[in-house]
């Protein structure tokens, strides 16, 4: 390999740090501090990141293209990038960071599965009880739990709309989080 092998980029590299990017501009809306009363903490933020790219990841991973594991890749790649990134600005040292990394991961890992075997099941109660648990540990405000997994299972819906030429490009959005209100 040459020199300049060094520097090639991945295949999919800028559409997964695009859709990465889209992923994060939804888990940012103001309603979900505001309203949801989701903590705005670090352990927050990566909760609605995590629900987020882990929604689109497994849109992703769910297309027949045979493009589509390298893209959901490209999708994981940003966000632990991202992380890395993130975690070093907050001052987290060299030695550590990797650690706080692989267990930012196996968190995701654990959720995604968890809200895709809901979604995939119909289960709403199940992606509500995950997200309680996750999202608020156990201390929710009433009702957010139940909102958050109706907005959730409409991004789920949204996400699965959209192209996979659109994904491949870079190009997702999500539906604004106001969401259908949950049935009780």
């Amino acid at each position: 390999m040459g020199l300049l092998g060094l520097f090639a980029r991945k295949p999919h590299e800028r559409a997964g740090f695009a859709l990465y990017g889209a992923a994060v501009s939804a888990a940012r809306q103001p309603l979900f501090f505001d309203t949801l009363g989701v903590p705005d903490t670090l352990d927050g933020r990566f909760d609605l990141v995590s629900l987020h790219t882990g929604l689109l990841v497994c849109r992703i991973s769910r297309d027949a293209d045979p493009r589509a594991k390298a893209l959901s890749q490209a999708v994981f790649d940003a966000m632990f990038a991202d992380m890395d990134v993130n975690l070093r600005e907050m001052g987290v040292g060299d030695l550590v960071v990797g650690k706080r990394v692989k267990r930012m991961w196996e968190a995701f890992h654990g959720r995604a599965q968890a809200y895709d075997a809901a979604l995939r099941a119909g289960d709403r109660p199940a992606l509500t009880e995950a997200l309680a648990r996750n999202v608020w540990r156990g201390a929710a405000p009433a009702g957010a739990p139940a909102r958050l997994a109706a907005i959730a299972a409409a991004a789920d819906a949204a996400l699965a709309a959209i192209p996979f030429t659109d994904l491949v490009a870079g190009r997702a959005s999500f539906p604004p989080p106001h969401g259908p209100e949950p049935v009780a």
